[in-house]
């Protein structure tokens, strides 16, 4: 008895995560995910998948970012019509995102002439097939196939799949394997039980600064942006990377180590969110900051934080003069409100940027962060004259070192017949692949899309 892997995202690119598993009585995903940095009506996306939608089974969700759940509606708009597992933080976290996401696809869909990649409809029919599981429970999911799910410390409800057919063959998949020690959610956990794991490589060629440099980094950033003058520009994920800076950010007021600016939340994605991370985080963050909420209730909050939901209170924000910090998603700078304050402050000299997450080769944001002059952002040219703080040790993913460790880990016990190099960069993909082949000794494979691997308990096997 065998598993059958195929590899339909995730394979070359850091984002559009899709894999099919095939055993010998049923098909089931991990993830469905967008190629985030691109429009919603490009080929790779708007098309068709490359499988038979209506021939699987169950999909498993490893966390709820936009690359890991952006295609979900389409795909049950195209015929899918099994159950979705996931975490209950997740399944939270997956409405919210693709609810988001609805109007962002209509407004590009009406901007190119085309149809939308889906409907309100196609989201609502997804959120009624999701199931929750948590995490260290057995779980049959499709016939013959069961999934274990652990903590891999990326984001709140995130986890590494474990699949077994009924002959004990295992595979396991990472999603995103987080960059621990966190602030606020537990470490990742280790997967010693897998004939072959499929890993990210996002980071699989570089190292992050030591955790505590990087909140000094923060603190100085900031300490110099306030001192300019201007206002300061956070583009942040609405998930995950808000909730770390505005945590940072209510220690540092709170230590009296920074000046008090107003500071503005002008995300209504992140607002939800962070309202999520308040109702999970008692019993699904690390055991401190469990404590530090039962101690002050709100560990994301502080008295001169506003969060603006409407659209009018948004515009409001640009009446307050001096410097003012305005985080607001999108994290690549790609949409959301973060455009228009760009467009608004990036020509004035005394505007900071902060720069605290990946940005995807070819999004605004990557094209800011290395310094381009003029930049289109909601389609105009923009003069780029703001100081540009590139803060690394931010991202939500594990560094090279922590991704070797990880790989040590899965090599203790069962000893995997391979180990993928996925969901990264080409060039991190392959240095990581070396890195475990030189270093561990094991076999390392950088899967190509569309690329199939028989894995047995005896072999993996390309085909």
């Amino acid at each position: 008895m065998s598993i059958k892997l195929s590899f339909y995202g995730g394979a070359g690119k850091v984002t559009g995560s899709n894999f099919l598993v095939e055993g010998s009585k049923a098909k089931i995903l991990v993830d469905c995910g967008v190629e985030q940095g691109s429009d919603f009506i490009e080929a790779h996306i708007y098309g068709p998948f490359p499988y038979d939608v209506t021939s699987i089974d169950a999909l498993v969700v490893t966390h709820a970012h936009l690359d890991h759940v952006g295609r979900i509606p389409k795909l049950v708009k195209d015929g899918f019509k099994g159950k979705i597992f996931m975490t209950p933080p997740t399944k939270d976290l997956t409405e919210l995102i693709l609810q988001d996401s609805v109007g962002i696809i209509a407004q590009e869909a009406k901007n190119s002439g085309k149809m939308p990649l889906y409907e309100q409809q196609d989201a609502d029919k997804a959120f009624s097939l999701i199931e929750t599981i948590d995490y260290h429970k057995e779980t049959e999911v499709a016939p013959g196939l069961s999934v274990y799910l652990r903590n891999t410390g990326h984001i709140l409800g995130s986890a590494s799949v474990r699949i077994k057919d009924e002959e004990g063959t295992t595979l396991a998949l990472t999603g995103d394997i987080g960059n621990s020690p966190s602030p606020l959610l537990p470490d990742w956990e280790g997967i010693p039980d897998a004939d072959a794991v499929v890993m990210e490589s996002v980071y699989g060629d570089r190292l992050h600064p030591p955790h505590e440099k990087r909140v000094d980094a923060l603190r100085d950033a900031l300490k110099r942006a306030i001192e300019r003058g201007g206002a300061i520009l956070i583009p942040a994920f609405s998930l995950e990377r808000t909730q770390l800076m505005l945590y940072e950010l209510s220690n540092f007021f709170d230590a009296k180590e920074l000046p008090q600016v107003p500071v503005f939340l002008d995300s209504p994605l992140a607002i939800h969110v962070t309202a999520v991370y308040e109702k999970w985080g008692a019993t699904y963050f690390k055991p401190e900051a469990e404590d530090e909420m039962k101690r002050e209730g709100s560990i994301f909050t502080f008295p001169f934080l506003k969060q603006t939901l409407s659209r009018d209170q948004s515009e409001e924000i640009g009446k307050v003069q001096g410097s003012k910090i305005i985080i607001a998603g999108a994290g690549m700078s790609h949409g959301g409100r973060i455009g228009g304050w760009e467009a608004r402050y990036l020509p004035d000299p005394s505007t900071t940027l902060l720069v605290v997450g990946y940005q995807a080769p070819g999004s605004p944001g990557r094209r800011i962060s290395e310094g381009q002059g003029s930049i289109r952002i909601q389609g105009r040219d923009v003069i780029c004259k703001a100081k540009i703080e590139n803060l690394a040790g931010w991202s939500a993913h594990a560094d090279l070192d922590e991704l070797m460790q990880f790989a040590e880990a899965a090599l203790v016990e069962k000893r995997p017949k391979a180990i993928f190099a996925a969901i990264g960069e080409p060039a991190a993909e392959r240095f990581l692949a070396q890195r475990i082949h030189d270093y561990l000794g094991a076999r390392a494979i950088v899967p190509e899309y569309g690329e199939s691997y028989d894995i047995s308990k005896d072999s993996v096997t390309k085909l």
